[in-house]
């Protein structure tokens, strides 16, 4: 007697009596009432979809316990989101491991099922890592009632932890390996069967024999196909049911068809079999995917080579304690001590110590910065020679470092233009096939050709689009973690690709062509004293004062002052062997002398002067520099032929010295960011493709109206989180590394197409022709993607256009 299957969960559904429900007209029966509650609430949310689409059978639901619960309720403690749920605009965005995913319709069910929950603004499922984003209000639900909601569908939910992807991705791939290696060993087995008879190598074998190499090479050809070809068959049941169809489609089909001929042959009798083609198809397709998916591993695309960068635990000091807690209990205004060698856990100021830090995980800058007092560090930063204490700013998801890897994952699940477009084509060509291989085989047998269903199977096998799939995103895949390497930041999926066709570069002034900051550009000395005296003198008195502009004259050599008194908005006065001296700008320093004051032209940027009760000693000029790579970076653009502007707000006699300092070919002052917007549409109207690399709260018009917008890794989060990409070591020469790997991305994605393209195409007839065998069309497939992958993996290597050069930079620099 059979058991009837639950609906829902594919368990026996054998209760007694049985538990059912009628849906469309048709009695359903299910395993529990649980299965039937989850049912009930699918089709009250108009969910229905998931059961036309789904191709493996739901996680059986369960009630949870107390012990869950409990766990699921402590998720919603402030201190233990900290570890894996940061703000946004909108409420609290988490990170979460989805686990119980069978197939596509799994993720679709669960996106629309908590999309219709209270609270909930957004959520997202990536098939590939099975994480999630779930973004939601907090004044409106809590997060363990919508991680109860999912445990209620059968779904499992956690906070996702680096460590478990990891365990995953290693469990994966250990079993990608095992399904090679078991297609291997049959490929080689069946091959040395089915070889010597292909080339008559044996002569006068009798009938018996034959038949023992058949049976021996089904036995070798059975896990091949029903363990290592798996997962091209639930791929292909997932396609056909949610009609969109890809490689998977033609390949399971061949597959399937050379193994049931073959076994039919075997066991009825027949002239021929394809074990070996069978083996050897499914071996040089799983070795092409494994290429692939490790090319993708070793580039990070998951982020795990960052997330390794955060430390599980901290050392909290506190007096003169020093405990060692979890990162997620670390809070703002702690200070925590970070020893040699150890990596940095979190965002902040250092209170004590001067070490070297190695910050290439953030900026891609591989040479060790000083870092002491008062200076900002980053979380996966790594601690040089000295050990530090760091009063913490930001912790867990709120660093800059957790900031990244949620941009990673937000181009992992973007797709490119030019990558639906291959979708497109392939999904075409796929469907030209299976339309076309029944009419091959027809016509061959019409023909009384013996070996009509060999030439079906090498037109399904040797025509399958592997590469034209592979073609982009292996490559835009290569060239975002080349960039980030490198220190650029592509934020959208679409970045790379627009980069292509810049032929105008237009920056701000402050913050991006300069450093954002005062700095001493000249001392002029108005008495006897010497520059080194006058300097010593003034940062005696501005020793005194927090003041930006007192910062310029901090750690210079200084000479003692007695009660220095600091005047707002006006300067410093001190005393020193009974003379009193005075530091500010000129109508302050003017009512502390008795000396006239001498004859000056007003400079370029900022002027403090220094007096004694009797005398004028010096000026200083301070003004905002150039940055030191500004003039070679410009110059590298002009080289290759783009044109670069200066667009500011600041004073135009200022932007214009600028300008003219470092050779740009236009400049604008004074400019509002009404303006600013007004000369990029202007810019956009005459055809030019433009990219606007800014720092700044008031960038933000104007860079939304470019083509691409560039962010400095100094800016404000708001225009970091509103930019194409993102400069995180800021230097400005990596803006031509970006243009020079965009345009080989295209080079190397037009080179995979055109291959994919000119293979399939040009293999098709040969294939109908029934030129080419079954196994060696397994192989010519498997190379073509192999091809496109290693072409795209390239992209992934070359220098720097970041690291020093000269300014004698020529057009070849975007070759």
């Amino acid at each position: 007697m059979s058991i009837t299957p639950c609906f829902h969960c594919g368990e026996p559904a054998d209760g007694s009596p049985p538990i059912t429900l009628e849906l469309d007209g048709e009695l359903r029966y299910f395993c529990c009432r649980g299965c039937k509650a989850v049912c009930e609430t699918i089709r009250q949310e108009g969910l229905d979809g998931f059961y036309r689409f789904r191709t493996e059978p739901a996680a059986t639901p369960r009630e949870l316990s107390d012990a869950e619960l409990n766990r699921l309720r402590e998720l919603d403690h402030p201190l233990v989101q900290k570890s894996f749920v940061s703000p946004v605009k909108a409420g609290q965005e988490a990170q979460l491991l989805i686990g119980g995913i069978t197939c596509a319709a799994c993720i679709w069910l669960l996106e629309n099922h908590l999309k219709k929950q209270p609270g909930v603004l957004d959520f997202n499922v990536n098939h590939t890592t099975q994480r999630a984003t779930l973004v939601w209000s907090p004044e409106e639900t809590r997060l363990s009632d919508l991680l109860i909601a999912i445990h209620q569908l059968g779904y499992t939910a956690r906070p996702y932890q680096a460590d478990e992807l990891e365990k995953q991705l290693k469990a994966e791939h250990r079993s990608m390996l095992i399904r090679l290696a078991i297609a291997g060993i049959g490929s080689f087995q069946s091959m040395m069967l089915a070889f010597p008879l292909y080339f008559n190598m044996i002569n006068g074998l009798s009938p018996e024999f034959v038949t023992f190499f058949r049976w021996f090479s089904l036995l070798v050809a059975t896990p091949v196909v029903f363990y290592s070809a798996r997962p091209f068959f639930q791929n292909a049941r997932r396609d056909i049911r949610s009609r969109h169809l890809t490689m998977d489609v033609p390949v399971a089909i061949a597959i399937g068809l050379a193994y049931a001929a073959s076994a039919w042959v075997t066991i009825v009798g027949g002239e021929e079999v394809y074990f070996e083609s069978v083996c050897m198809f499914t071996f040089f397709l799983l070795l092409g995917r494994y290429v692939e998916v490790m090319a993708r591993y070793r580039a990070g695309l998951t982020g795990n080579a960052l997330a390794g960068f955060q430390p599980a635990v901290a050392i909290r000091v506190a007096g003169d304690d020093a405990d060692l807690v979890p990162t997620h209990d670390i809070q703002a205004g702690d200070i925590v001590r970070v020893r040699p060698g150890e990596t940095l856990p979190v965002d902040g100021i250092i209170v004590t110590g001067q070490s070297t830090l190695n910050e290439a995980a953030l900026t891609g800058e591989y040479l060790p910065e000083s870092r002491g007092p008062g200076d900002t560090v980053h979380a996966g930063s790594v601690n040089g020679e000295n050990a530090l204490d760091i009063r913490v700013e930001k912790a867990g998801a709120q660093t800059r470092l957790s900031g990244i890897l949620r941009i990673l994952d937000r181009i992992q699940a973007e797709k490119p233009p030019v990558a639906h477009m291959a979708d497109r084509i392939a999904g075409k060509f796929v469907a030209r096939v299976l339309i076309l291989a029944p009419v091959v085989w027809i016509g061959w047998l019409l023909a009384g050709a013996h070996n009509a269903f060999d030439i079906t199977l090498s037109v399904l096998v040797v025509t399958c689009p592997c590469a034209l799939s592979l073609a982009t995103p292996t490559a835009i895949t290569s060239a975002t973690m080349k960039l980030r390497r490198d220190g650029f930041l592509p934020t959208r999926g679409h970045t790379i690709e627009s980069l292509n066709d810049i032929d105008t570069v237009v920056f701000d002034k402050t913050g991006t062509l300069t450093r954002g900051e005062l700095s001493l550009v000249k001392t002029q000395t108005l008495a006897e004293l010497s520059d080194k005296d006058c300097l010593a003198l003034a940062s005696g008195l501005e020793g005194h004062s927090g003041h930006p502009i007192a910062r310029v004259f901090h750690g210079l050599p200084s000479t003692t002052m007695a009660t220095v008194e600091n005047h707002l908005g006006g300067g410093l006065t001190g005393q020193r062997n009974g003379k009193t001296f005075a530091i500010g700008h000129f109508d302050f320093v003017l009512a502390h002398t008795s000396a006239p004051p001498p004859d000056h032209e007003p400079g370029q940027g900022l002027e403090v002067w220094l007096v004694s009760d009797d005398a004028w000693l010096a000026r200083f000029q301070l003004d905002d520099q150039p940055r030191e790579d500004a003039k070679a970076a410009i110059q590298a653009l002009q080289g290759a032929g783009i044109r670069t502007m200066l667009l500011s707000g600041d004073r135009s006699s200022h932007v214009q010295h600028i300008a003219g300092l470092l050779g740009i070919d236009e400049a604008i002052g004074q400019a509002s960011p009404e303006k600013k917007l007004s000369v990029l549409e202007g810019l956009r109207d005459q055809g030019h493709r433009v990219m606007m690399v800014g720092d700044g709260l008031n960038d933000l018009p104007s860079m939304a109206g470019a083509g691409v917008s560039v962010a400095m890794g100094t800016a404000a989060d708001l225009t970091q989180l509103k930019a194409d990409a993102v400069l995180l070591n800021s230097q400005l020469m990596v803006l031509l590394d970006a243009l020079k790997v965009s345009k080989r991305t295209r080079r190397v994605i037009r080179q995979n197409l055109a291959w994919a393209l000119v293979y399939n195409l040009g293999a098709l007839p040969l294939a109908i022709a029934g030129q080419v065998p079954p196994w060696l069309a397994a192989i010519g497939m498997s190379a073509s993607s192999l091809i496109v992958v290693l072409n795209a993996i390239r992209l992934g290597s070359g220098k720097s256009a970041g690291a020093p050069v000269t300014t004698d930079v020529g057009a070849e620099a975007l070759s």
